[in-house]
């Protein structure tokens, strides 16, 4: 299959197109995090506790799109990993961004059942970048329709 785009370079836009996240982090509603998922035109839902989260996504009537976790502040990379593969045992292969200072290089898998992992601090530039690849088969899809 063959996917033509054409580019209307004098427009941008937001790339979230409305799509629901769930942020894990403890640091509430005023984090920078959620402010700039906010800014890619997410709707945003914040869970403090990795375990809360868990289970509203498991048990919850809504799944969300996409799940950012700030690992830093919500129990450590190990515990983003584990989280990711709980989902995965329960059958929800959701798009995840792991984001954390534990980790020395950045991680774009190919496989989209793993999750994207972003190198804090993260820029503007490193979010979008690992946004657009969780999102990627939704984002070729919403662009070619």
């Amino acid at each position: 299959m063959n996917l033509f785009n054409s580019f209307d370079h004098q427009q941008s836009t937001v790339v979230g197109f409305g799509i629901r996240a769930l942020l894990i982090s403890d640091r509430g509603t005023n984090s920078p995090l959620m402010q700039r998922l906010a800014g890619l035109g997410c709707r945003v839902e914040v869970i403090e506790d990795v375990y809360s989260a868990l289970d509203w996504v498991v048990d919850g009537p809504d799944e969300p799109e996409l799940i950012v976790m700030d690992c830093d502040f919500a129990g450590g990379l190990a515990l983003g990993k584990r989280a990711h593969a709980l989902l995965k045992a329960a059958g929800r292969c959701i798009p995840t961004v792991l984001i954390s200072r534990e980790t020395s290089e950045q991680q774009f898998p190919t496989c989209r059942y793993e999750p994207t992992v972003l190198r804090a601090p993260f820029s503007s530039v490193a979010l979008r970048v690992g946004f657009e690849h969780a999102l990627q088969e939704r984002l070729l899809f919403a662009r070619a329709s």
